[in-house]
């Protein structure tokens, strides 16, 4: 299939040619045809109306074109079920063939097929191929049970399949055992609880199997392994004494998976030698894992991130293997500035500072910035180092280099926090570049300095003073410091001070739209004016000391990542049921619905096949009574009268149905009586894109204006800021003059492709490609569309989510509803576009409500509403990390709530 001669482009009629080359006497035409019909499948053009002619060159002796056959079949059963039940009888046949290879072909096809109308006649077959005489026969078999439960769970466990895997556990062969491990893990996961035996017996077979399979079995064996709890230490240090020789292992897949293993058993041992000597044996593989290509480093380093934080002293001696190359790529430092300010102690702390300072000086802005934090981090980790720390990033400001000056004062601010009244003789140092800061954060820890230490600063009015000037242009994060360090300042100085405290806490009550600000405001001048005394203990209370834990997991997460190593979770530092779907619909107990269960990747085709067109879909007594009463429905609705979306004649209409397809308004998006379009050539489209079943789905209407029939559909996206890709080819009948027909098309999405903001109403450039030309056109998109109906943030998480994303990336409008606005109303509203509301507030004069909402790739926006209780005026505050996502969201709410934006 290598040759590009089968990729050609196809010309008309091809589909009649290959039906007789099909049925063709010759062999060798016959294989060549089969290979053109797999390669138009490949590129997207749809061949199921070969299926029956391919089936029949099933029956064949030649191996090659009995894959390429078996493969065709995968690919078209779901579209073709009835057909697909003509193909069993040779499935069968084959599975008693004389030849292994080809018995195990035909349980491995059978397994993949996925339609529960082939399962019952795959049981007899496969429990056959479990008893093979030939090892490849039922280690293909072993796998095939995992996807039979897949496909019915209850017809698995009724045939006995999963004793069958488990007696499976025993066989000589040491591949015929990784797989059934590999197929119990799999179903284990699946069903919620553990099926896969772990005692001293099944221990001991997959220790004897683990030194003579494949690379990927040993990989099996040793996660299945990592799941035993030993009974006693010298259970544990026994399993170990067997597991440790895979460290030295060539794949680095076997290497993590044993360290998990040896993670997870030292918790269990006593011995303290013991203890030594295998963490000493952890540390050379753990290194040598950092000599490989980047993108195995970096998944090496982040859960050498999660071993160091559980076991520190495992490469306490080696942080100069962590010591950044120049060649590395950013996100490899990055990991490898974590793991050093982890290993810092007193003995390499020097080592560590003169890298570190080295960095400082590199081209990449967010690597020296990170660098110069670590400084900082370092210097409250260690209280002794501190004071070299300090000297570090004095030397680094007075290279006068704007962002690691700013970056280093908002590290010294920190270390002010951890350690009061000991280094404040830099602060005239820190004062001298006053005039360099333009960040918000450095502006907001240089102002908390002048507040803290205002006694210590001579001109500590006037600095403060030249912030007053551009107050109300500051983020409110300087705002908010700006105010609480006048006050500190009045406090200590209170007759020099006086006429500067009222103009700020004016411009705080009186002038800021900002709630946070003009709370604070209020609470400081009711202080001031009620008890001075009472606000100086508040006020200027001494301050609680920090501590690194920026970085640092719970204790319970950090276990539950440290049993996922060499898993997503542990490069991702969550927990699986945080971003797996499938996971989380396990231990929510809804092990019955088969749609939520189903992975990631099988969500678009169940998509089409649930809205397949097509008579082939109607023949179920209870779907066609359900059509039936939506006929009725729609005609009621439309006043009994049919309804022609394109406005063609009646007479000529045909509608291909779509059975399970949500019914939305849709709009005109090629028109034929519109000058300058390509619709003048023949074509009109309506089209709409929505949500359905957890999906997003262009939902289409074509109408042939051409006086000639339309076929060879197919369908392409332009370029757009969320990846929108077609999830499957377009599938529509062919059209003569005069028709219409609907398709519904699955969606994939993808992550945000720049950070350049996109245009905003959003819109999907459509190419449709039919036989007649090309039509190209814009399919108009509501961000509400883009988001997920599962969004799960509850308070605590936006509390996090908010703080974390800070003032910088906030963006805040006023507005004005047509009429006051309900709270109520307002929370309605906003869920039908799967913005979800997380909490609310009330207070006199307005009420604050909180969103949150998550887009199909997974990115978060949160938001505070304030709606006025007498007036109509709304303000919405929208923070998110995807900056580009901030004016769709925007665009949303004030299209739902009807608002007109005012500032």
């Amino acid at each position: 299939m290598s040759d590009g001669r089968f990729f050609q482009t196809t010309k008309r009629g091809e589909i009649h040619e290959l039906k007789e080359e099909l049925h063709s006497a010759n062999k060798d035409k016959k294989k060549e045809a089969v290979k053109k019909v797999i390669a138009a499948m490949t590129v997207g053009k749809d061949v199921s109306a070969l299926f029956p002619d391919v089936v029949n060159c099933m029956q064949t002796s030649n191996i090659e074109l009995k894959k390429l056959v078996y493969l065709y079949v995968i690919n078209y059963a779901k579209a073709q079920p009835e057909l697909a039940i003509l193909a069993v009888n040779t499935f069968r046949k084959d599975s008693l063939d004389a030849n292994p290879l080809i018995r195990a072909l035909a349980v491995r096809t059978m397994g993949c097929i996925r339609l529960e109308q082939i399962t019952e006649y795959l049981v007899e077959p496969l429990r056959r191929c479990c008893k093979d005489q030939d090892p490849y026969v039922r280690k293909t078999a072993a796998i095939c049970i995992a996807k039979l439960y897949d496909i019915s769970p209850e017809l698995v466990e009724d045939q006995g399949f999963i004793d069958i895997l488990k007696d499976m556990l025993s066989d000589g062969n040491p591949m015929v055992v990784a797989n059934s491990v590999a197929a119990l893990s799999e179903i284990s996961e699946s069903a919620g609880k553990n099926v896969l035996p772990m005692n001293e017996n099944t221990i001991s077979k997959l220790l004897a199997a683990l030194n003579e399979c494949t690379e990927w079995g040993q990989v099996f064996i040793l996660d299945a392994i990592a799941t035993h709890t030993p009974t006693s230490a010298r259970d544990a240090e026994s399993i170990l004494e067997r597991v440790t020789a895979r460290l030295s292992h060539a794949n680095a897949a076997v290497v993590m998976s044993a360290i998990k293993v040896v993670m997870r058993f030292l918790d269990r041992i006593t011995n303290t030698e013991t203890i030594r000597s295998l963490q000493r044996k952890l540390s050379p593989p753990l290194v040598t894992l950092l000599s490989a290509e980047p993108e195995i480093q970096y998944v090496a380093l982040r859960n050498i991130n999660l071993i160091v934080q559980r076991r520190p002293t495992i490469l306490a001696t080696e942080v100069k293997m962590f010591f950044c190359k120049y060649n590395d790529p950013v996100y490899v430092k990055m990991e490898k500035l974590d793991i050093m300010v982890r290993l810092a102690s007193e003995r390499n702390i020097d080592q560590i500072l003169m890298e570190l300072k080295e960095y400082a000086t590199e081209v990449d802005v967010d690597f020296v910035r990170k660098s110069v934090r670590a400084i900082g981090r370092c210097a409250i980790k260690l209280d002794r180092a501190a004071e070299r720390c300090i000297n570090v990033l004095l030397d680094l400001i007075e290279t006068r280099v704007n962002y690691v000056v700013q970056e280093a004062i908002v590290v010294i601010k920190d270390i002010f926090r951890k350690y009061p009244n000991r280094y404040e003789s830099i602060i005239s140092a820190l004062c001298e570049n006053l005039d360099s800061l333009d960040e918000p954060e450095a502006k907001a820890s240089m102002i908390w300095i002048i507040g803290e230490y205002a006694e210590r600063i001579d001109n500590a009015d006037e600095l403060l003073d030249s912030f007053l000037e551009s107050f109300h242009d500051e983020t409110p994060s300087v705002q908010l410091q700006i105010l609480t360090a006048t006050v500190k300042l009045f406090l200590k100085t209170p007759s020099s001070t006086q006429d500067m405290v009222t103009k700020v806490l004016k411009m705080s009550t009186e002038e800021s739209e900002n709630p946070d600000l003009r709370d604070r405001g209020y609470i400081y001048w009711r202080l001031l004016s009620s008890n001075p005394e009472a606000t100086k203990q508040v006020v200027l209370a001494d301050k609680p000391t920090i501590s690194d834990d920026s970085y640092s997991l719970d204790s319970s997460v950090l276990d539950r990542l440290i049993d996922n190593i060499a898993m997503l979770s542990s490069v991702y530092h969550k927990l699986p049921e945080a971003f797996v779907t499938r996971l989380r619909t396990v231990q929510k107990g809804e092990y019955e619905d088969e749609e939520e269960e189903e992975e990631e990747e099988d969500k678009v085709a169940r998509l089409r096949q649930e809205m397949k067109e097509g008579p082939a879909y109607e023949s179920d007594e209870e779907d066609e009574r359900d059509r039936d009463r939506d006929r009725d429905r729609d005609d009621e609705s439309s006043g009994g009268e049919p309804t022609d979306l394109l406005g063609l004649d009646d007479t000529t209409t045909t509608t291909t149905p779509t059975a399970a397809a949500p019914t939305v308004p849709q709009q005109m998006v090629l028109n034929a009586d519109q000058p300058g379009q390509k619709g003048q050539r023949g074509l009109k489209v309506a089209a709409a894109l929505t949500r359905f079943r957890g999906s997003i789905v262009l939902q289409m209407t074509f109408g042939n204006m051409s006086q000639m029939p339309l076929s060879g559909w197919a369908i392409q996206f332009n370029k757009n800021p969320f990846g929108l890709a077609p999830g499957g080819p377009l599938q529509v009948q062919d059209l003569a003059p005069g028709q219409t027909a609907t398709a519904s098309l699955p969606v994939t999405p993808n992550q945000l492709l720049s950070n350049n903001p996109p245009a905003v109403p959003l819109i999907l450039q459509v190419a449709v490609k039919t036989s007649l030309d090309v039509f190209y056109f814009n399919v108009p998109v509501d961000f509400g569309v883009l988001l997920v109906e599962d969004d799960s943030t509850d308070k605590d998480t936006f509390k996090d989510l908010w703080a974390r994303i800070g003032e910088a990336k906030q963006v805040s409008v006023m507005a004005m509803a047509p009429q006051p606005l309900p709270s109520a109303q307002c929370i309605q509203t906003l869920a039908a576009v799967n913005i979800k509301l997380v909490a609310q507030r009330a207070a006199d004069t307005f009420d604050s409500l909180y969103f949150s909402c998550t887009t199909t790739n997974r990115l978060v926006v949160l938001a505070e509403i304030s709606l006025q209780k007498s007036g109509n005026g709304v303000k919405v505050v929208t923070r998110t990390e995807a900056g580009p996502l901030i004016p769709l969201f925007q665009a949303q709410v004030a299209k739902s709530l009807t608002l007109q934006r005012t500032g």
